[in-house]
């Protein structure tokens, strides 16, 4: 049997993270791609809620301010944002694309990708209100995101070549 890297490592520390923010109200429970819960359908590997239209109908009722989405001048303030955010905190950003309803980074920090991803959004949100391509109640970022953890230099370049390339709707796993 052929040993990997990975199988040896010090797995107590990732080498970096692949964060993904999304926007507010674009995605919600009972849409058709699916999505997760804060209380049984949160846990890695569990299936996702299935799409059901008047679950999407009951969230959309509860929205406090339109879905966001990001156009050219919303996405170039976010993208300066998360790099100011990274040179200041002096991370390694390894890639990073904004999209037009959310965003995927690959960071490499030693906090937590939770707080970082937290810091992320409000450096995005502080450029956008600064830069009056947002108004000041406007809601920009769904409460949570998504949070990889990358193990290996293999598990960065996976991330970092669907950051930049590959939207599809496969995301590697990195276990």
């Amino acid at each position: 049997m052929r040993r990997d890297y990975i199988d040896w490592q010090d797995r107590s520390s990732p080498l970096a993270f692949l964060i993904t923010i999304r926007c507010y109200g674009t995605w919600l429970h009972g849409d058709e791609r699916g999505s997760m819960d804060r209380r049984e359908n949160n846990t890695y590997g569990t299936p996702r809620i299935q799409g059901r239209v008047a679950f999407q109908e009951s969230d959309r009722g509860q929205l406090v301010s339109p879905p966001m989405s990001l156009d050219a001048a919303r996405r170039a303030a976010v993208t300066a944002a998360i790099r100011e955010f990274a040179d200041y905190r002096k991370t390694t950003l390894y890639a990073l694309n904004v999209r037009t309803n959310h965003g995927h980074l690959v960071l490499a920090a030693s906090d937590k990708p939770e707080k970082l991803m937290n810091s992320v959004k409000a450096y995005a949100t502080r450029r956008l209100r600064q830069d009056c391509l947002v108004g000041p109640e406007d809601r920009v970022w769904a409460r949570h995101g998504s949070t990889k953890w990358l193990w290996t230099e293999d598990h960065i370049s996976q991330a970092c070549e669907y950051v930049e390339l590959g939207h599809g709707p496969d995301l590697p796993t990195f276990e």
